[in-house]
């Protein structure tokens, strides 16, 4: 935690230099997204069966079964990339200032080591006998790439561009050469029930990413298991795996040559133009790849995957760039940079804080907020609360670093 008053930061937002604005407005729009909770809309959508207008607006703030992904699921990928995105701004004012690359290196062990051990106090519930081994939420992955992504940032954009497309061929390689189970194979027995199976299974060559039996669960069956462990891992409910990190690694790429190009002596127009290049590059070859040598899922992160969502989240940030640091539109931005600048915070205040937050405004207004939207009311005004307390640590310059 720092509270240094020389730390840019804590200027007013329209004073900060130094600093990329729109990656921290950027980062905030993405964290007030999360925090939302998806503003309730699922569970009105449940009493609205039948309306178009509820069923999508579920769609897109709620994880897609298996196929595809709506703006809900882009909330990973945007972290992820925006992780790349901060990288050579951060270690470059550390090489500027004469920062020897052992001290670098080190920083970057010790960052993955306190993200690693927060994913897994996240994971562990509480009353658990022992630490519950699991390397599949955000923290986790971004741990397990950061060591990697450093590295990368030491390299040209060619070589990162190369890399990208090492990555890419080589985790459709591990999938698509994995033997497939059996004709008869029960499904059942690795987490996928009666009325999930036509969602989470693919007909011919795509099955080989088919929820339960697809390369990256067959490791976390003999990798997760060990660890020391209360019962054997069988299967992660949701799908999702621990190589997830390595496909992860072109998400991140992307970030890492954004933020350089962004840092970069280049005009503010060239660096637009390259974020929509690169943007629409990567949709497009996502969508194609996605109905022709592998499915778009987000849980097992298929090369697909990394590159729709790819596409998506360098648009968003082209959008942030273009607002914020050409047409200079920085008090605007002010709501969703105090809670960018303290993206730890916020994000474990999701994990730990905001559950508790709805419950104690219902306990005092459920008599005044009924009906069938009373969550959405419940939902923002939770998010309120939250959006006010990164606003008090902000204006009293708290702010939650690792």
């Amino acid at each position: 935690m720092t509270s240094d008053p020389t730390n840019p930061l804590l200027a007013a937002p329209e004073r900060l230099s130094g600093r990329l604005l729109s990656l921290d407005a950027y980062r905030g729009a993405i964290m007030l997204f999360l925090l939302s909770a998806g503003f309730g809309f699922r569970e009105v959508a449940r009493k609205f069966s039948d309306s178009d207008t509820w069923q999508f607006l579920a769609t897109h703030t709620d994880h897609a079964r298996w196929l595809g992904g709506g703006a809900w699921d882009m909330i990973q990928p945007a972290f992820m990339f925006m992780v790349g995105v901060a990288m050579p701004f951060s270690y470059g004012k550390r090489r500027e200032a004469g920062e020897e690359l052992g001290r670098q290196f080190r920083h970057v062990v010790w960052r993955t080591v306190v993200l690693l051990l927060i994913g897994l106090v996240i994971v562990t519930k509480p009353g658990a006998e022992r630490t519950t081994f699991m390397f599949t939420n955000v923290l986790a992955q971004i741990a397990m790439g950061y060591p990697f992504l450093f590295l990368l940032s030491l390299t040209s954009e060619r070589s990162q561009w190369l890399a990208v497309a090492v990555i890419a061929i080589a985790y459709w390689a591990l999938f698509a050469f994995h033997p497939l189970p059996a004709e008869n194979f029960n499904y059942a027995q690795v987490g996928v029930r009666p009325q999930m199976l036509d969602a989470v299974t693919l007909p011919g060559f795509f099955a080989h990413w088919n929820m339960g039996t697809n390369a990256g669960a067959d490791f976390d069956r003999w990798f997760l298991n060990l660890f020391p462990r209360e019962k054997p891992f069988d299967f992660n409910p949701g799908g999702y795996v621990t190589l997830n990190f390595v496909p992860s690694l072109i998400t991140m790429t992307l970030g890492l040559m954004s933020g350089a190009r962004l840092r970069g002596p280049s005009t503010p127009r060239n660096k637009l133009h390259w974020l929509l290049l690169t943007a629409l590059g990567c949709t497009v070859i996502g969508c194609i790849a996605g109905v022709t040598v592998c499915p778009v899922v987000k849980r097992i992160w298929t090369p697909s995957w990394a590159f729709y969502s790819g596409g998506i989240v360098v648009f968003l940030l082209a959008c942030f760039y273009y607002l914020v640091e050409m047409r200079a539109w920085k008090r605007w931005a002010y709501p969703l940079v105090v809670v960018g600048v303290n993206s730890i915070a916020a994000y474990l205040m999701d994990i730990y804080f905001r559950e508790w937050v709805m419950e104690r405004l219902r306990s005092h207004l459920d008599f005044a907020i009924e009906g069938d939207y009373a969550i959405i009311f419940f939902r923002t005004l939770t998010l309120l609360v939250l959006w006010l307390i990164c606003w008090w640590m902000y204006k009293r310059k708290i702010f939650l670093k690792i």
